[in-house]
C-alpha cells in the first residue's frame, strides 16, 4: 500500500501487520521528520503508533521520497495530497487548486506496471473521479486496469487517532460496477481489521465526494449559528452557555459542536465551504452560494467583534499597552495554526499599537511569526506572557488555562526568583490565576474567547472578566 500521507497510515499499519504501508513525500526533510522521534505534526498518540508499527518487531510501516518504486509496488494508492484553494485563474479565492492532485495522478499512470485501486482522500469538488478516471485512462500504460474510489477522512486535529480508531462511519464511494464494488470490498477489508462492518458505508462516487464538503460546512455552520446567537445574548443579558445547553437538551439537536468562541479556524472550514460556493455559482446556484457564504461572514464578524470588544474595554486604545496571548493554534490538543482566530486578532490589536506577547505550548515561534510577522513576542510559559501585562486574552481552549481552582489557592509570588526563562519549569501545569494576578497590572482583564473560565473565580481574584455570548461587565 502506498499513501501519500501520515496520520492515518499509522492506524492502517498498526492494525494490519500483515499490510506494507509506505508513505512517501516528495519533500525530504519531512521524511526524515516522519522516519525520526521529531514527526512533523504534533498529534496526541500519534509517535507510539509511528514507533509501533514503524520501530516494532513486524515492521510494516516506510517513509520514502521514491515514489515511483513505492506506486510500483502498491495494490492500493492513497491520494492524500494538498487541495488548497486557488490563488490565480478562474475561481481564484474560492475553487480548490488540483494541481498537486492531477501531478500526482499522472505520475501513478505513468508509473504503474499493473492494476491499481486509486483511493481519492483529499478533499475535492465533487465530480473530480471522473477528471481522474480520465487521465488515468488516456495516459496509463495499455493493458493496466485502475479503480477509483472516494474514500474522504472526517478527522478533527487534536483527536484524529480516537477518530480513525472509533469512526461513526468510514465512506467508500464507487462507481457501480463490479471492478468498483471489488475495489470498495478490497479497501473495506483493510478498515475492518479494527472496525466492525456495519460502520463502513459504501455509496456512490461522486455523493462520496460532496460528503466531505457538506460535513465540514454543516460543523461551521453550526458554530456560526451559535456565534450569531452569542451576539445576541451580549446585547440582551442572556447568558449564551445557559442557551445553548437548554436548546442542546433537546434531541434534534444536541449538544455538539455547539459553544461559542472566538471563531473557528484550521485548514478545512473555510476553504470546504468557499468551494462549496464556487460549485454552487458555477451551476447556477446564486442563492446557495451566499447561504454558504454567510457562514464565512459571521465567522469574520466574530472575530472582529470580539477584537473590538478588547478594545473598547481597555479605553478604546491598546497603543503601547501590554497584552498577552495565551494560545494561538486554532484548537488545543494541535501545533497547527493555519486560519487561527488568533492570527485575525493578534493582527489587528498589533495593528493598533499593542504590546502583544504570545504564548501557546504547541505552536512554534517559527510559524507564528510567519503568519503574523515577528512584531510580538512569544514566550517559553504564560507567566512570562503575562508578565505587566494589562489584559490576558485567551485565544486557544488549552486544558492549562481552565480555572478549576479555589481563590484561596496559596499566592506563589515567591516562586518568580530569577529572570524570565525560569518560569520555563511552569509550562503545562494548570496555570495559577492567582500568580498571575499578582504580576499583571491593572485593570487585569481577562478577555475569553473560548469560554474555558469560570468568571466568578476570576472576579474574586480582581479580575476583570469579558466572556463571548455574555454581557460585558465594563
Amino acid at each position: 500500500m502506498c499513501i501519500y500521507g501520515g496520520t492515518t497510515c499509522a492506524v492502517i499499519a498498526s492494525n494490519n501487520p500483515e499490510v506494507v504501508v509506505t508513505v512517501v513525500d516528495l519533500n525530504a526533510e519531512r521524511i526524515k521528520a516522519w522516519s525520526s522521534d521529531e514527526l512533523p505534526i504534533y498529534e496526541p498518540g500519534l509517535l507510539h503508533l509511528v514507533k509501533k508499527a514503524r520501530d516494532g518487531a513486524r515492521r510494516n510501516l516506510f517513509f520514502s521520497k521514491s515514489i515511483s518504486s513505492a506506486i510500483i509496488e502498491a495494490d492500493l494508492i492513497f491520494m492524500c495530497v494538498n487541495t488548497p484553494t486557488k490563488q490565480t485563474g478562474p475561481g481564484a479565492g474560492q475553487a480548490l487548486e488540483l494541481d498537486y492532485l492531477e501531478g500526482a495522478i499522472r505520475r501513478i499512470a505513468e508509473v504503474a506496471q499493473n492494476d491499481k485501486i486509486i483511493v481519492e482522500k483529499s478533499t475535492v469538488p465533487c465530480r473530480t473521479a471522473e477528471t481522474i478516471r480520465e487521465i488515468l485512462d488516456t495516459t496509463g500504460r495499455p493493458g493496466v486496469k485502475f479503480s477509483v474510489l472516494s474514500n474522504p477522512e472526517f478527522l478533527a486535529a487534536g483527536t484524529a487517532i480516537a477518530d480513525l480508531l472509533q469512526p461513526d462511519r468510514v465512506l467508500i464511494g464507487c462507481s457501480k460496477t463490479p471492478d468498483g464494488y471489488s475495489a470498495a470490498g478490497a479497501l473495506a477489508d483493510v478498515y475492518a481489521a479494527w472496525m466492525p462492518r456495519d460502520r463502513i458505508i459504501t455509496i456512490n462516487l461522486f455523493s462520496a465526494e460532496l460528503t466531505k464538503l457538506a460535513a465540514n460546512a454543516l460543523l461551521a455552520q453550526r458554530i456560526s449559528s451559535i456565534n450569531s446567537l452569542s451576539a445576541i445574548c451580549e446585547a440582551t443579558g442572556a447568558d449564551i452557555e445557559e442557551v445553548t445547553y437548554a436548546c442542546g437538551l433537546d434531541s434534534r439537536i444536541g449538544p455538539s459542536m455547539f459553544k461559542a468562541s472566538v471563531g473557528f479556524g484550521g485548514s478545512c472550514f473555510k476553504k470546504d465551504i468557499l468551494s462549496l460556493c464556487y460549485i454552487s455559482e458555477f451551476l447556477g446556484l446564486a442563492e446557495v452560494s451566499a447561504y454558504w457564504k454567510s457562514v464565512i461572514d459571521i465567522n469574520e464578524y466574530q472575530k472582529d467583534k470580539f477584537t473590538s470588544r478588547i478594545v473598547s474595554c481597555l479605553g478604546n486604545t491598546v497603543t503601547k499597552k501590554k497584552l498577552a496571548v495565551l494560545g494561538f493554534t486554532f484548537k488545543k490538543d494541535t501545533d497547527d495554526t493555519r486560519e487561527s482566530a488568533a492570527i485575525s486578532v493578534v493582527s489587528r490589536l498589533v495593528a493598533e499599537g499593542a504590546h502583544v506577547s504570545i504564548y501557546d505550548p504547541c505552536a512554534k515561534t517559527d510559524q507564528i511569526w510567519r503568519d503574523i510577522g515577528t512584531y510580538v513576542t512569544v514566550c517559553e510559559s504564560a507567566y512570562e506572557a503575562c508578565m505587566n501585562a494589562q489584559a490576558v486574552i485567551i485565544l486557544t481552549e488549552w486544558d492549562e488555562f481552565n480555572n478549576r481552582v479555589t481563590t484561596d489557592a496559596q499566592r506563589s509570588s515567591d516562586r518568580l526568583r530569577g529572570p524570565q526563562p525560569g518560569f520555563v519549569n511552569l509550562i503545562r501545569s494548570k496555570l495559577d490565576w492567582p500568580l498571575v494576578a499578582d504580576i499583571m497590572c491593572p485593570p487585569k482583564y481577562v478577555f475569553d474567547g473560548r469560554n474555558v473560565v469560570d468568571a466568578g473565580k476570576l472576579e474574586e481574584l480582581g479580575f476583570r472578566v469579558e466572556c463571548v455570548g455574555k454581557p460585558s461587565m465594563s
